[in-house]
C-alpha cells in the first residue's frame, strides 16, 4: 500500500516539476517541446493510472476490514451526512475563488496597461479587479450561510 502511495505521489510531484519545467525554459524548438510533452504527460497518466488501479485491487481489503460502525456514527460523533454537507459547504467557496482567480488575471492585466497609458483611469479600473474579485466573497457568503443551517 505505501508503494502505491509512492507511485501516485511521484506522480503528481513529477506533474508540477513537468509545469515548471515547461514554464520556465527557453522556447527555441516548439516542435521537439510538443513531442517531450506528450511524453512526459504520457507517462506521468500511466504512473498515475496505474497507482489508482493499484489501490483499487488491493487497497479494498483494508476498507473492507475496518468493523462497521453503529449506526453510521464515527467514534467522534459525526455522521457520514454531516461530514458530506460540510464538505458541500465548501465547495460554493473553492469554486468561488477558481472563478475569481481566472476573473482577476486578465482584468488585472488589463488595468495594468491601460494605468500605464492613462493613470487618470486608476479609479475605474480599480472598481472593474473589485467586480472580479466580488465573486471570491459571493462564494464565502454563501458557505457561511450553508454552514449556518448545517450547525
Amino acid at each position: 500500500m505505501i508503494l502505491i502511495a509512492a507511485l501516485l505521489t511521484a506522480s503528481v510531484l513529477g506533474l508540477i516539476g513537468l509545469g515548471l519545467y515547461l514554464e520556465f525554459r527557453p522556447r527555441a524548438d516548439l516542435r521537439n517541446a510538443a513531442n517531450s510533452l506528450r511524453a512526459g504527460l504520457l507517462g506521468q497518466l500511466v504512473l498515475f493510472v496505474g497507482g489508482l488501479i493499484g489501490i483499487l485491487t488491493l487497497g479494498y481489503q483494508d476498507a473492507l476490514a475496518e468493523p462497521a460502525l453503529a449506526e453510521g456514527v464515527s467514534a467522534d460523533g459525526t455522521t457520514l451526512g454531516l461530514g458530506l454537507a460540510i464538505l458541500g459547504a465548501g465547495l460554493p467557496t473553492a469554486l468561488a475563488t477558481i472563478g475569481a482567480g481566472i476573473a482577476v488575471g486578465p482584468v488585472g492585466a488589463a488595468a495594468l496597461a491601460v494605468i500605464a497609458e492613462r493613470p487618470e483611469t486608476f479609479g475605474r479600473s480599480l472598481v472593474y479587479l473589485g467586480l472580479a474579485e466580488g465573486i471570491a466573497i459571493y462564494g464565502l457568503v454563501v458557505s457561511i450561510l450553508l454552514i449556518g443551517k448545517i450547525g
